[in-house]
């Protein structure tokens, strides 16, 4: 009688667990970016990889030799332009970049992109209420970012040379991190 009384409760237990997992991993959206899902419970190249709106800078990640630390625990927020961003860029300019004697500027590049830490735009909305309009983000590069809104939901970034980017999908959730996705290359300094 114990035994079974036992192996009931433990079953009651893992049934609670099991139940309390599913609906914390269901109240986490799946947010669609370049045609394919983006799994809050994989990191940020697990999903980046399957975006064919961001093949550009996926390249590029690679060439500068960033796979692993994005893969990295984190956590990380990382503003990613998509392919039509890198196609603003004067001619040439992508295909400069990523040549193997280009990777100490392409590395600041794409690290100007990353700011350490899981900043959410509810996040990014706060520390730009804060700041009375604007929110500056230390970078990866160790360069600023200015976060500012545009209208009541509209974030934009204003990079250290004046140019500015929106954000045109907010809260990609990952697990080690979150993206936002960028309309415009950001550039450093």
């Amino acid at each position: 009688m114990k035994k079974t009384l036992f192996s009931l409760a433990v079953v009651a237990l893992f049934s609670v667990a099991t139940t309390t997992t599913v609906s914390a991993q269901s109240k986490t959206k799946t947010v669609m970016v370049g045609g394919a899902a983006m799994y809050p419970t994989k990191n940020i190249i697990e999903n980046a990889v399957n975006s064919k709106d961001h093949t550009t800078l996926v390249a590029a990640v690679k060439a500068a030799g960033l796979v692993e630390t994005l893969q990295g625990a984190g956590p990380f927020t990382v503003f990613a332009p998509t392919n039509e961003a890198f196609n603003k860029l004067p001619a040439g300019t992508v295909e400069t970049l990523v040549k193997p004697e280009n990777k100490a500027t392409l590395t600041k590049i794409l690290t100007y992109h990353v700011v350490a830490g899981r900043m959410t735009s509810a996040d990014l909305m706060k520390a730009i209420k804060a700041g009375g309009g604007k929110a500056t983000l230390k970078t990866v590069s160790g360069g600023t970012l200015t976060a500012m809104m545009k209208g009541p939901k509209t974030i934009e970034l204003k990079d250290e040379k004046g140019g500015v980017s929106t954000v045109t999908i907010a809260d990609v959730l990952q697990s080690n991190g979150v993206i936002h996705v960028v309309n415009t290359v950001l550039m450093p300094m």
